[in-house]
């Protein structure tokens, strides 16, 4: 399913300190994204801001998690928001494992280990859960490593505009 629905939740509500870590995160998103996959995410142009609110009210989803042992999500777009129906407070102490249900994870692992050693892999299809058990199946992801100006490793980003409710 496309999701044709602007998402409800607009970046210029999220509480200022999480809009200025969330503007400084988009850059590493869409840069990381551009230098592994070739293309744009959004259309870029204008400040960081303005690329931030794009991102963020994109149609289609947009996730991250971060670098630690455990990642723990630290980006979603309002359709991210949406789909796994988290707020943000809830996102940003989520581990990324618990998106997929527990027999389901080893697949979700080796996409990651697979993005980890390439850069990025497209095409990838796979299950998740909703933060209240909803199942869906996503669809044509693409799962980037994402790095910062200085090529630190930040984690991984995943995007995708096709889910289907299970």
């Amino acid at each position: 399913m496309l999701s044709d629905d602007a998402p409800s939740l607009s970046f210029s509500r999220l509480p200022e300190p999480l809009r200025a870590c969330w503007t400084a995160h988009t850059q590493a998103l869409l840069d990381s994204f551009r230098a592994r996959v070739g293309i744009e995410l959004i259309e870029r142009g204008g400040k960081a801001e303005d690329e931030a609110e794009r991102l963020f009210a994109a149609p289609f989803v947009v996730v991250s998690h971060g670098a630690e042992t455990d990642p723990i999500l630290n980006y979603g777009n309002a359709a991210a928001l949406e789909l796994w129906e988290l707020t943000p407070e809830a996102l940003l102490v989520t581990p990324s494992r618990l998106t997929a249900e527990a027999e389901l994870r080893e697949a979700r692992e080796h996409v990651l280990a697979e993005t980890a050693r390439k850069g990025f892999v497209t095409g990838y299809t796979g299950v998740r859960i909703s933060s209240t058990g909803r199942r869906f199946r996503i669809k044509e992801v693409t799962v980037w490593n994402v790095t910062d100006a200085d090529a630190r490793f930040l984690g991984q980003g995943a995007t995708f505009a096709h889910w289907t409710p299970l």
